[in-house]
């Protein structure tokens, strides 16, 4: 991989000039000591054949940090240990043969406070193309609390969600409005007003939505309000609609988002693609609006869902609960989307929990201090339907946004039917969980009796009950909990 120089006592002499290995350059150290204020990452390395698996340790925590390809006389201009990245151990994966878990700690000088720009340019910046690698993968990342406190996190979180909504003591309901795509804009109002008239919380415009030539973004902001408007004053409930304000300008982003505001939207939406440094603009906004904001995570699945090469979702997680969104799609489990049961826990508790301990069986490679950041609302959606609510509800929790969007629109009866049907299957299972019962295990007893009362529900059941999405997750966690693992 590169050549080593020595001195005379065979030690490898770091100020010479040429090339050295990264790791007699400083930038692997066994003996390391994380400080509490590291931020400290482990990456899943494959090295290229011959390469020796600390050497590509110490490689990844070089390129990600102060090295280059060859020895620099301007290195001596710095406190150059202290700047230098350090891969303090590298073991490997169990089960899975020529695959390492590189363990990498980071100063904290070596970040601009509060950015996810500066932070992501950095640890994942050019060591992805390295060619000595075969693949890499950024697993899992501790962000200390000195790091955490320099964000400010959601604009509301859960709680005041909730306070906001005035929705307590179950998951709120969704739906995404189907097709995507073609719906002139007085159609898509009447979507909204069926689905959220039916006993939805929200409705939401999908990732790909934002101004097309069938249906210009004001055009769909003014029916859907009028949808949402008309819906709460039938139920008596504070309904809500994701306006994308995704757009192709920060400036744009602005226009959609003031408009929203202005005809009384609770919340606006924006996608992943739209950037980290527009992400954190859209967050200071909203807090200083008072108007949620929902993140889709469009894209992730190019970088976050191959097991050996990207970055995993947790750490997407971690990024977003720091540049501050209220909600965050997360996986579903059951339905058509990728997610394994332990990997999606352990993304949830990233997202709602203040102190996340190190997990193995769930993904989790540190422990995770928010320090009271605000939490976020998972979302859930992707090939769900009230079928599942028994699944959902002991898999995703209490705290978690249900979106059912063929599992609505797609109803035989219409799409306010496809809402009663969610709504009573939720609520009938909230009540059998509140009276102690086992509803996982009573979960289609549960909610073949609450048919009997509710024509929509039964058609829902007999439509969509059998259907499951059962294919291997590829983003598994590399330990399994058993009763004698202590992980």
């Amino acid at each position: 991989m590169t050549t080593v120089t020595h001195d005379e006592t065979g030690t490898p002499a770091r100020w010479d000039p040429g090339v050295h290995s990264y790791a007699s350059m400083g930038y692997y150290a066994d003996d390391y000591v994380p400080k509490d204020t590291d931020i400290l990452a482990v990456f899943r390395v494959t090295p290229q054949p011959g390469v020796d698996p600390i050497e590509a340790g110490a490689a990844v925590a070089g390129e990600s940090s102060t090295a280059t390809w060859t020895v620099v006389w301007t290195d001596r201009l710095t406190a150059n240990s202290h700047y230098q990245a350090k891969c303090y151990k590298v073991d490997p994966v169990p089960g899975r043969p020529g695959e390492y878990l590189a363990y990498i700690a980071y100063d904290l000088d070596l970040f601009e406070e509060g950015s996810i720009a500066n932070l992501t340019s950095s640890v994942i910046g050019n060591v992805f193309g390295f060619k000595p690698l075969q693949a890499l993968r950024l697993e899992d990342m501790r962000i200390p609390v000195a790091y955490v406190k320099t964000f400010a996190g959601p604009p509301h979180g859960i709680v005041m969600e909730r306070e906001y909504l005035g929705k307590y003591g179950r998951p709120l309901l969704g739906a995404t409005i189907k097709p995507k795509l073609g719906l002139s804009a007085r159609n898509y109002g009447r979507v909204i007003y069926e689905a959220c008239r039916g006993g939805l919380d929200f409705t939401k415009d999908d990732e790909n939505i934002n101004s097309q030539p069938f249906m210009k973004w004001r055009d769909r902001f003014l029916f859907g309000i009028e949808g949402v408007n008309r819906a709460m004053a039938e139920t008596g409930e504070i309904k809500g609609h994701y306006f994308n304000v995704t757009a192709g300008t920060m400036e744009q982003m602005y226009e959609r988002a003031e408009f929203a505001k202005e005809i009384g939207s609770v919340v606006i939406m924006i996608d992943l693609t739209v950037g980290y440094t527009a992400m954190q603009s859209m967050s200071n906004w909203s807090r200083k609006n008072g108007v949620l904001l929902h993140l889709h995570r469009a894209g992730h699945s190019t970088y976050t869902r191959q097991k050996t090469h990207g970055v995993s979702f947790r750490v997407i997680s971690k990024w977003a609960r720091l540049i501050g969104v209220d909600h965050l799609h997360a996986g579903t489990v059951v339905g058509k989307l990728e997610g394994d049961p332990a990997t999606t826990r352990g993304y949830y508790d990233t997202l709602r929990e203040d102190h996340i301990p190190t997990n193995h069986a769930n993904g989790i490679y540190f422990d995770q201090d928010w320090a009271s950041l605000a939490p976020v609302m998972p979302v859930a959606s992707g090939g769900i339907h009230a079928g599942q609510m028994h699944q959902l509800l002991d898999y995703l929790g209490e705290d978690v946004i249900l979106q059912f969007g063929g599992g609505t629109i797609g109803h035989p009866m219409g799409i306010a039917a496809g809402a009663e049907a969610n709504r009573v299957a939720l609520e009938a299972m909230i009540k059998a969980r509140n009276e102690g019962r086992d509803f996982l295990r009573e979960g289609p007893d549960i909610l073949r009796s609450a048919a009997k009362r509710c024509v929509p529900l039964e058609a829902a059941l007999n439509t969509w009950g059998d259907v499951t999405f059962d294919y291997t997750s590829t983003d598994a966690p590399d330990a399994v909990a058993t009763p004698a693992a202590n992980f």
